[in-house]
């Protein structure tokens, strides 16, 4: 059965052809001239709801910069307690 998937076309570019070409979007713009004020409503739509989850403690944690900082907030995992066994 996998020497039949492997012979049939491709259809990575097929696929690739049927979706437009991706267009300048305001992000590479920002990039290409970053001397230039633009103003990108989405992008600061985002860090408006980050930063009010953030304010309601929902936000991701914070990342650890050193391996001290990583180590110092490891759990320690408890060993679960041994069921008891009914005995007859």
């Amino acid at each position: 059965m996998g020497n039949k998937v492997l012979r049939e076309r491709l259809r990575g570019p097929s696929v690739a052809a049927y979706y437009p070409r991706r267009i300048v979007t305001l992000k590479d713009l920002t990039e290409a001239y970053p001397d230039t004020i633009t103003w990108d409503e989405k992008e600061q739509d985002r860090l408006d709801s980050v930063q009010l989850t953030q304010s309601r403690g929902k936000g991701p944690p914070k990342k650890k910069r050193t391996a001290a900082d990583s180590k110092q907030f490891q759990k320690k995992r408890k060993e679960a307690p041994a069921k008891k066994v009914p005995t007859f």
